[in-house]
């Protein structure tokens, strides 16, 4: 029922966050959906092993998206410049 939807901005004041912080939640959940349905395999269980690497590549995933946000953010606060 889409008539109890929240918009972006609406859950962002809801949890009080910032627009963007709630968009780069909506798109992780999302691509993590679209994941698990592609790597899913109907009708077969997966083994220990695949679940385990599965939570190892989305951290994985997780922890290179965060480091290139602080690349981002040391570049914008002038990086090397302002060390010296």
């Amino acid at each position: 029922m889409t008539s109890q939807e929240l918009t972006q901005a609406d859950a962002a004041r809801k949890w009080q966050v910032d627009v963007s912080t709630m968009i780069k939640v909506r798109r992780l959940a999302k691509d993590a959906a679209l994941a698990a349905f592609a790597a899913s395999k109907p009708g077969r269980p997966r083994s220990p092993f695949e679940i385990e690497l599965e939570a190892e590549r989305a951290e994985n995933a997780r922890l290179s998206e965060a480091l290139k946000e602080l690349a981002v953010e040391v570049t914008w606060c002038g990086g090397k410049a302002r060390w010296a």
